[in-house]
């Protein structure tokens, strides 16, 4: 299938970057909206005026606040709202889903209350007959260098080989390559947890360290992550691939990163509350961290760089005495045995 309607269920940066993309290739769609406003200014101006300013919409491209319209007619849908808003957003759509068609998330995170990652919540929200039909897209894309057009890979984790081609087939475009995985809870756990790493990265950053630093917290920042992944099923290949060291490296490093950009507010003194209310954008990344704090917890899972992450954000703990106590730790073999 090469066409169709899109009902694409978020207004964000990241929901209109994928948007435009299913758009350009000949696809209708439409965007459902919280906002009125952003609904109205997305039609009027052919743009996300609010969280994608540079990129031009189609014409084919239409914003609503009627979650039914949206849904209606659908040959794919794709749920991008943010982490801690997809359940009640999942609770509303699957009043109206249409149950026979691919269900993509672009949403990466870890609920704070049941610990759940956005593919179980979707599986207990969802009607059970749309389980078959879920799929998961993630890996290093940056809406503004995908809106622009720059050349990104991603991967589809879906348990379904029928569906998952047909997801991998409907996103490919000239400056989008998709590749497949079967690996849901692999390529899930790298999705969420790399932005826990991006903030201590950007801490790191913010305090004057060099790329030594750096490069140690993304490698052993990888460690944690596939620890992670092993003790809920995943596969520890998935983590070396665009959902593991390939999303890591985008957001430990690039410039725009808001999960990085945290990091380095926080190592340069500013306090969680003024840096979250200038950023003007989620950072999946704040939320996370107590979610994977508690999870490692639950499951008994040595997550050093997630506890100093923590510990910063939520026990007020300076990132200076963060990094001093990782490099303090008793010393151990590099690879789990």
């Amino acid at each position: 299938m090469n066409a169709g309607k899109v009902a694409v269920l978020g207004g964000g940066a990241w929901g209109t970057a994928l948007a435009k993309v299913l758009s350009d290739k000949g696809d209708t769609v439409s965007m459902w909206c919280r906002s009125p406003e952003l609904a109205t200014q997305i039609n009027a101006t052919r743009s996300n005026p609010k969280y994608l300013p540079t990129a031009q919409l189609a014409p084919t491209l239409t914003a609503t606040t009627d979650l039914r319209e949206t849904l209606e007619g659908a040959t794919l849908v794709l749920f991008v709202a943010p982490s801690h808003a997809t359940r009640e957003v999942a609770r509303l759509a699957a009043l109206s889903l249409p149950t026979d068609v691919p269900i993509v998330s672009a949403t990466k995170g870890i609920e704070n209350e049941s610990l759940m990652f956005v593919d179980e919540i979707l599986a207990e929200e969802l009607p059970r007959s749309c389980e078959g039909h879920l799929a998961f897209l993630s890996g290093p894309s940056f809406a503004k260098e995908l809106a622009a057009g720059l050349p990104t890979g991603v991967v589809i984790a879906a348990k379904s080989d029928a569906v998952r081609m047909e997801v991998m087939r409907r996103f490919h475009a000239p400056y989008m390559r998709t590749y497949g995985s079967k690996d849901v809870i692999g390529v899930e756990c790298g999705g969420a947890l790399k932005n826990v790493v991006a903030i201590a990265s950007g801490a790191a950053e913010g305090l004057g360290f060099g790329h030594n630093t750096r490069a140690m917290l993304i490698t052993r920042g990888l460690a944690e992550v596939v620890r992670l992944a092993m003790a809920r099923g995943g596969e520890p290949l998935t983590l070396a691939g665009l959902a593991g060291m390939g999303d890591l490296v985008l957001t430990c490093t690039g410039e725009l990163s808001r999960n990085k950009t945290v990091g380095v507010e926080l190592g340069r003194g500013r306090r969680l509350p003024e840096i979250l209310a200038s950023l003007g954008h989620v950072a999946e990344g704040v939320k996370t961290t107590k979610s994977a704090f508690d999870l490692a917890k639950k499951l008994g899972i040595d997550m050093p760089i997630v506890r100093e992450t923590y510990a910063v954000l939520y026990e007020d703990k300076p990132a200076a005495q963060a990094v001093r106590d990782l490099m303090a730790r008793e010393l151990g073999d590099e690879f789990d045995s």
